[in-house]
């Protein structure tokens, strides 16, 4: 017998909008997005900083299924890419389907109906048949554990949930933690400042490029008026995208070029040999998320900037106090601390078969087959789960393979073939020892703490290239899933 079956997407990011897109494209019709914030877009909807730009270019930073001829710039700032999300979501009218300012905080399974009961913050239940988990990466700030910040008599802000009234003009402004985001916010913050303190626990590597370089009209024009020659330069960006998979999951000559650029790029930017020392890091360019920059290097050698490299040993009331004894004004801190990456759907409370819980399936740190399903959680699938490539690969690309490959589920559902579809065990541990086995030769295992590393030390990424990714994510494969 068919029915249609009653999806539930947790998140408006990218993810949870490719995936809305491609469910209804292929015809499934009762799908509903649940989102917590006020607005779709995801982290461009949460994080508006001063200085936010994406660091991948714009043309190729864009839904295949939505192009964008007319950015603005080569890289988008924060502002444009938030604004060109509503706009997909408007114009394909996906707007009906999205509930926003509704949080799910607990997602519970019945083993006898066959089906999710998710409760949202209001205390309202919603039932579904399907639970897709979109709910991001880059989503919960990491606070630091600095004695003495709550005692700061300033403003203190994560970049994360800007607050537009703290005044930064003219202030001392101590800016914690490295990173695409301080070296952005330093970058933007430093010609208006009083002074800048950028506290810098790991130096990182940055790579130059064009940032600021604005999209001529006649390029926009060319390209709204040449559609093919757009989506032409999309799949030649696609394609070129790929190398950076194979540089960063095997050793080559194109690795040790663009580790070389990393280098080149400190060495002619910055003269000061004591400053460049500081900033130069103690791991292989390209192990940790590579930050890229057109300003960085320019706003910290200026007159009111300071690096320090110092442990942050207290927050005082009115500056900081490093472990050289040194006490540096601040009327601002800003704390550029990055995010709980490895949280995905938590804190979420979720709750499969036999009552098992995604803290105790996760004891050990988050895994999942093909990035997509978890044993133990029958209908519940993740949009760009455990070991996504979100260091090598277009995430608008994965998510939607991803979203491609649930949508086959869905069928299967739908026609009746299955009421219930779980992942196995065995299928799991095969994959995640084959991602552990592939592990060594990428750079991301040369020896550097970043926020690939989940606690246990294992790194939550995609080992392989772009093309095994869209074979894994073409057609399930029966034997791997237990199907009722």
């Amino acid at each position: 017998m068919s029915r249609e079956p009653r999806v539930v997407i947790i998140g408006a990011g990218m993810a949870g909008i490719t995936a809305l897109h491609v469910f209804t494209r292929r015809g499934f019709a009762a799908v509903t997005v649940l989102e917590k914030a006020s607005d779709v877009g995801g982290v461009w909807h949460w994080n508006r900083y001063p200085g936010l730009t994406c660091d991948v270019p714009s043309q190729l930073y864009q839904f295949g299924f939505a192009p964008k001829p007319d950015w603005s710039h080569l890289f988008a700032d924060g502002p444009d890419i938030q604004r060109y999300h509503r706009e997909v979501v408007e114009s394909l009218g996906l707007a009906e389907h999205i509930q926003l300012n509704t949080e799910v905080v607990a997602a519970q399974w019945d083993d006898d109906a066959a089906n999710w009961t998710l409760t949202t913050a209001s205390g309202d239940r919603i039932g579904a048949d399907v639970v897709v988990c979109a709910t991001g990466v880059l989503h919960h700030p990491a606070v630091p554990e600095l004695p003495g910040l709550d005692e700061f008599a300033g403003a203190t802000v994560h970049t994360a949930r800007w607050d537009d009234s703290v005044a930064t003009d003219h202030k001392h402004i101590a800016v914690i933690g490295t990173g695409s985001t301080g070296v952005q916010i330093v970058s933007a913050l430093q010609p208006a400042a009083a002074s800048i303190t950028h506290y810098v626990r790991s130096p990182q590597w940055i790579l130059w490029a064009p940032m600021s370089l604005r999209q001529s009209e006649l390029v926009s024009t060319a390209l709204r008026r040449f559609p093919a020659a757009h989506d032409r330069l999309y799949r030649t960006l696609l394609w070129a995208s790929g190398i950076l998979a194979d540089v960063t999951t095997r050793p080559s000559w194109r690795r040790r070029a663009v580790q070389g650029y990393a280098r080149l790029c400190l060495r002619l930017q910055v003269r000061d040999p004591v400053l460049r020392s500081k900033l130069t890091p103690d791991y292989q360019p390209l192990c940790k998320r590579q930050v890229v920059s057109e300003t960085y290097y320019r706003a910290i050698q200026s007159a009111n900037a300071e690096l320090v490299t110092e442990r942050i040993d207290e927050v005082t009331p009115h500056g900081i106090r490093t472990a050289d004894g040194r006490h540096r004004p601040a009327d601002v801190i800003v704390l550029a601390t990055g995010f709980a990456p490895h949280n995905y759907m938590r804190p979420m409370q979720v709750t499969g078969r036999d009552g098992l819980t995604i803290e105790k399936a996760w004891a050990n740190g988050p895994r999942a087959y093909r990035m997509t399903a978890i044993p133990g959680f029958p209908n519940l699938f993740t949009m760009l789960g455990p070991n996504s490539p979100t260091g090598s690969i277009s995430l608008q690309y994965s998510a939607e393979r991803t979203a491609e490959y649930i949508a086959r589920f869905l069928a299967m559902l739908r026609d009746g073939i299955a009421t219930s579809i779980e992942v196995t065990e065995e299928a799991t541990d095969e994959f995640n020892d084959a991602v552990a086995a592939a592990m060594p030769p990428t750079v991301w295992n040369t020896g550097c703490n970043s926020w690939y590393l989940t606690d246990n030390k294992t790194i939550d990424l995609w080992p392989y290239n772009r093309a095994t990714l869209t074979s894994m994510l073409a057609v399930p494969e029966p034997a791997h899933f237990d199907i009722r």
